[in-house]
């Protein structure tokens, strides 16, 4: 039976090298040292497999494939210092690594911070992320989730558009770069998820079709061919996924991974790939004796990606919850357009509190049918909450976070209503702080056709939610400039006070979470839509526990009923920029201000 093969492309080990090439339907295949003009040719062994073993290519050479005569970069090269049309250079992946006592925060636990590295620091790079990580941990958040790092065309991108899936972005700081973040990450107890993309490669760069058939004709996806991971020679193109995510692994020491839109993954395979990559992922956990988590991106509402795989599901550890944002923004105001126009603001909100998905067998009518799947039974902490994130800020036209958006009570309430909630919560890089700065698309494309048909296909976009003007220039450096966060806006009073409350909603979680069983299972929702209200209550041997949340700009009496309660958290608290104090008891009745939550435990059960 055929068994995947581990360390595509070149591994470097002590003083010789072992390349492996996947090209099923090369006549030959050799590798070209540029230093030297040498070529040197790989032998063909099973299943499309060239392999070389040799003495000749050290640490930072460059080096072209040659299939069939055509000089290539390495379809699974390491580095790509002269960008994604360049030559592939040899990295020894070897790192004296300081982190063996870590152990990732357990799922429960996790306490997620997105971040873009290009755009988080003024030096766009992962040093630059290092140099930040004392204010993470000020924070309070024990993960940090990067957008994709895999080589992409220029210096300037989201990720998405990555080419070379083992290339660490140069211009971020290469392989060495990354893993050293990692360890830093370590050091100070703070795990690492990695955005990847296994749906789609970048339109530009992309030299795979050129080695074999990566992508297939079968299907389609939003960004053209689909991945070939079911079709004629598959197996190649699974085994190049596969060693890809045990490179992360492995070699990089990442903690996790949060897989993109697996929605436009087809694959219709005995054995989902997805299956693949958590029995190579539970394989790793046992020899490596930690846990590594799987994250999805799917908009199906399919528990199957979450049931285990003794019920022929994926088992991932965890998926995004869009719905949970999209009802969070109808809630506080959002315009009921394009995806944002099926949602009923506070009801459906109150929903994804109880059941995840808003859509579980209902109709959609953006879809134009009934959809979904039941989430009963699925823990709260597998379901991935946010307010704003990379997609939800920077799909905007303009890229506006919330603080230009709405007010700050609202964006208190926001905060609240997702770090109080019985999921995973996230944070998008510069929220803790109210940050101003857009978060645009951007791009560095060098052809002329690619740049103007993405500035086409941006127009297209927000067609459902603008009429009036155009969106900034995806390709203009000025794009990338005005998304780089502007870190002396937390030195002021309104940054000072968001940063605080953020910190003390944190610390409030984890005390919940702890000390009062505060989850999904013993959670109740009680919604009263005429007044925008929604109550979480949780009952637990030690006391109970009220988070009572006010959607409407008016305040509103709450009728407190059974005796004494202590004030645990309010968000409208002068101390974070709000109208009131906070009172240390409340008995029969309080006045919730308008956009604001507080947080009540009644403690004589």
């Amino acid at each position: 039976m055929y068994s995947a093969r581990k360390n595509i492309g070149l591994s470097l080990q002590r003083t010789t090298a072992q390349l492996n090439v996947w090209a099923p339907k090369a006549k030959t295949v050799e590798c070209e040292l540029l230093k030297t003009d040498r070529k040197l040719p790989l032998t063909l062994g099973k299943y499309g497999y060239w392999t070389l073993d040799t003495d000749l290519l050290q640490d930072g050479d460059t080096y072209h494939l040659l299939i069939d005569g055509q000089a290539l970069p390495d379809p699974a090269s390491k580095s790509q210092p002269e960008g994604v049309h360049g030559p592939s250079a040899a990295v020894d992946l070897h790192y004296d690594w300081t982190d063996h006592e870590f152990v990732p925060p357990a799922r429960k636990d996790l306490l997620i911070y997105e971040l873009h590295v290009g755009t988080f620091s003024e030096s766009h790079d992962f040093q630059g992320v290092i140099a930040r990580l004392p204010h993470l941990l000020d924070l309070g958040i024990n993960t940090i989730e990067i957008m994709p790092i895999a080589q992409f065309p220029g210096e300037r991108n989201w990720g998405y558009d990555g080419v070379f899936l083992f290339a660490v972005q140069h211009s971020y700081g290469g392989a060495k770069g990354l893993q050293a973040l990692v360890d830093a990450c370590h050091a100070v107890g703070i795990a690492v998820i990695l955005d990847v993309v296994y749906n789609h490669f970048g339109p530009e760069g992309n030299y795979l079709p050129k080695f074999g058939p990566y992508l297939t004709d079968k299907y389609s996806t939003p960004w053209g061919k689909a991945v070939n991971f079911d079709d004629a020679y598959s197996y190649g193109v699974r085994d190049f996924v596969l060693d890809n995510v045990r490179m992360w692994f492995e070699d990089f020491h990442i903690d996790g991974l949060r897989m993109d839109a697996v929605h436009a993954i087809k694959d219709f395979s005995a054995t989902h790939i997805l299956q693949e990559i958590r029995q190579l992922t539970n394989a790793i956990d046992k020899r490596t004796g930690k846990v590594h988590y799987l994250f999805v991106e799917c908009d199906l509402n399919d528990r199957r990606y979450l049931e285990p795989l003794d019920k022929n599901g994926f088992a991932m550890s965890g998926q995004w919850l869009d719905e949970f944002h999209h009802a969070l923004r109808v809630a506080v105001g959002e315009a009921k357009k394009g995806y944002y126009a099926e949602f009923n603001g506070i009801a459906d909100l109150a929903k994804a509190y109880e059941s995840a998905y808003v859509f579980n067998g209902n109709f959609s009518t953006h879809r134009k049918n009934f959809f979904g799947s039941s989430a009963e039974g699925i823990d709260g902490q597998r379901f991935v909450v946010f307010s704003q994130n990379h997609d939800q800020v920077g799909n905007r036209m303009l890229g506006e976070r919330s603080a230009v958006l709405f007010p700050p009570a609202v964006q208190r309430l926001m905060a609240f209503a997702v770090l109080l909630s019985p999921f995973t919560p996230m944070l998008f890089m510069g929220e803790e702080w109210g940050s101003k700065t857009p978060f645009q698309y951007f791009v560095s494309h060098g052809e002329d056709t690619l740049i103007e048909a993405v500035r086409q296909g941006r127009k297209q976009e927000f067609a459902d939610f603008h009429t009036d003007g155009d969106p900034p220039d995806p390709q203009a450096v000025s794009t990338f400039d005005a998304s780089v966060l502007d870190w002396k806006a937390i030195e002021t009073e309104a940054g000072q006070q968001f940063f605080q409350y953020y910190r003390a909603l944190l610390v409030l979680r984890k005390t919940l979470l702890s000390s009062y069983g505060w989850n999904r299972a013993n959670l109740t929702v009680e919604v009263d839509e005429d007044a925008e209200t929604i109550t979480l209550l949780v009952v637990d041997k030690k006391a109970k526990i009220s988070c009572i949340l006010n959607f409407s700009a008016s305040a509103n009496a709450i009728k407190i009923n059974g005796g004494k309660y202590t004030m645990l958290f309010n968000s409208d608290d002068e101390k974070w920029g709000g109208s009131g104090k906070t009172d240390e008891f409340v008995q029969e009745e309080i006045q919730v201000a308008g956009f604001s939550g507080i947080v009540l435990a009644h403690n004589e059960l």
